[in-house]
């Protein structure tokens, strides 16, 4: 049950996409890279599709044994040519994972192991003069799950067609990334907080000091993930050891506004602790990988997400402004219309009226006559919407937009530039009823679209969007600035105006797009 070996058996028919997908992705014909050399030795990989796909270099020793809950350290140099030519495994966590089945069919089976700090390099040539912008995706999964090999996520079109270098990575998770525990651990410990934020500052190390050799540009690196990834970014800007190895960021479907404090994470590594019955952090770190996912899995209430610990998060990311620290950073972010058709649970079938009302009273935490007011607001700006649509859109509006449009009010009161969108492309798949579901937008902006069939289906549309998505999100990666010839002129975001580009078959510039919802749902949760 802790590894991914046997997904595909139980699965819809979704999962039988994968086998082509991952064909495509890394394809049947390669042939062995050149060699590179890094800070640990040298690596050769894949050329693919006329790609440099370089596939689990480690940037940090194993974190098992003694090294369980520290921070991360450098792997030891090697001798000799270490190849680089498949997925390393994920860090610990549940597993299968628990995406819809058609996101699921674009998880490799990869295995698990505490040796997990390793990243993935895609590029078009090397030599240390090419100054390629560098993108680096951090994976979404919360603080709890997943890692950077899905299809999805794949580097190669991004590196053949934008010209940047792509790095995914993996880090370590939930109680293996983020058990606080110096107030606990005494002396041995008393670094053991925020290990799986510092796996991935680690990994921005990495990419520093060696990315020149893969022909990226060290100082133009971009950071950006989706959902749980977006939250990591969104801690990254508040985090002093950060500062310099990134200079953009790109923020999808996710935020970060506050940290856990330092008193409720404690409780929750007692929590834990009492769950396993050991006494001592020393015999926390001894428990067996699978036994700790378990309990892990099986506590109420764990906090386990970046604490504000007062050294490497000194304060809430974004609360109550935008981290002086990363002023300078231009951001680019956004959300997707109906985020929460990605969750199995979620009820996507026709609805009656009074079934819309007691979904938006729940949702909106009100009374009747508030929830028929804002059912009416949703409708106004929507001729002929359904019921359905009403309450998936603002379920997502309440579950994931005020976050999002928090950080791009507070981050363009600094002086770097913020540029917001709001995706609403539908997917055929699911016959329909998905719409346009929590990651639906990814394989767009890496060019991945015809690698996730199970998301996206085969219509031709996907393709017009798809280039002009991954050609923003590179040109925001080269220079700061989104703005390409095949789309609207798409101005900065500000308080006043609100400039919005909303990315569908026909992409298009508003301002303030479905303002009146957005005032009263601010409204309520204010009240």
């Amino acid at each position: 049950m802790m590894n991914r070996r046997n997904f595909l058996t139980h699965g819809t028919a979704a999962a039988g996409f994968f086998t082509g997908a991952l064909t495509r992705s890394f394809g049947a014909q390669s042939k062995p890279s050149a060699t590179v050399d890094t800070s640990a030795g040298k690596i050769r990989g894949l050329v693919i599709d006329k790609v440099n796909a370089f596939k689990g270099i480690p940037y940090g020793a194993s974190t098992a044994g003694n090294r369980r809950f520290l921070p991360p350290v450098k792997r030891e140099a090697w001798t000799g040519i270490k190849d680089t030519i498949q997925w390393a495994p994920e860090a610990p966590q549940v597993s299968p994972h628990g995406e819809i089945p058609e996101v699921r069919a674009t998880i490799p089976a990869t295995g698990m192991s505490e040796d997990c700090l390793f990243l993935n390099v895609w590029t078009n040539g090397f030599g240390r003069g090419a100054k390629r912008p560098v993108m680096v995706w951090l994976h979404g999964g919360g603080f709890t799950s997943g890692n950077g090999s899905y299809t999805i996520y794949d580097g190669t079109n991004l590196a053949k067609n934008r010209d940047v270098v792509a790095v995914t990575i993996n880090h370590r998770l939930n109680s293996f990334g983020f058990l606080h525990l110096p107030e606990i651990g005494g002396a041995k410990f008393a670094q053991a907080s925020n290990v799986g934020m510092l796996d991935a500052i680690a990994a921005l190390q990495w990419v520093h000091e060696n990315i020149a050799n893969f022909g990226g540009d060290p100082n133009n690196v971009t950071i950006y993930g989706q959902s749980g990834g977006a939250g990591k970014v969104s801690t990254l800007l508040a985090m002093p050891g950060a500062k310099g190895l990134f200079h953009r960021a790109i923020i999808q479907s996710g935020s970060n506004l506050k940290g856990v404090s330092k008193q409720d994470a404690t409780k929750s590594a007692q929590a834990l602790m009492a769950k396993l019955n050991v006494k001592t952090v020393d015999d926390l770190q001894k428990v067996p990988m699978d036994q700790l996912i378990a309990a892990t899995t099986a506590t109420p209430g764990l906090r386990l997400a970046p604490v504000v610990d007062g050294t490497t998060l000194p304060r809430d990311p974004f609360s109550p402004d935008a981290p002086d620290i990363s002023a300078d950073v231009p951001v680019l972010l956004g959300t997707v219309e109906t985020e929460v058709t990605f969750f199995p649970n979620t009820q996507m079938d026709p609805i009656d009226d009074a079934a819309l009302l007691t979904r938006v009273k729940t949702a909106a935490r009100t009374d009747d006559a508030q929830a028929k007011r804002l059912i009416d607001l949703y409708r106004k700006g929507r001729a002929g919407v359904s019921n359905i649509d009403v309450a998936l859109i603002l379920e997502s509006d309440m579950r994931f937009r005020p976050g999002v449009v928090t950080e791009a009010e507070l981050k363009s009161a600094q002086k770097a530039p913020v540029y917001m969108y709001y995706f609403t492309w539908r997917s055929p798949v699911h016959d329909g009823k998905l719409k346009t579901f929590h990651t639906l937008e990814i394989p767009f902006v890496t060019e991945n679209v015809d690698n996730a069939t199970s998301m996206t289906g085969m219509g031709q549309d996907r393709y017009a969007l798809q280039d002009k998505m991954s050609a923003a999100w590179a040109n925001f990666a080269r220079t700061g600035d989104p703005n390409h010839k095949g789309l609207p002129k798409w101005p900065k975001f500000n308080t006043t105006q609100r400039a919005t580009m909303i990315f569908n078959n026909e992409c298009k510039v508003v301002n303030d797009p479905n303002g009146e919802e957005r005032k009263a749902l601010a409204a309520l949760r204010s009240a």
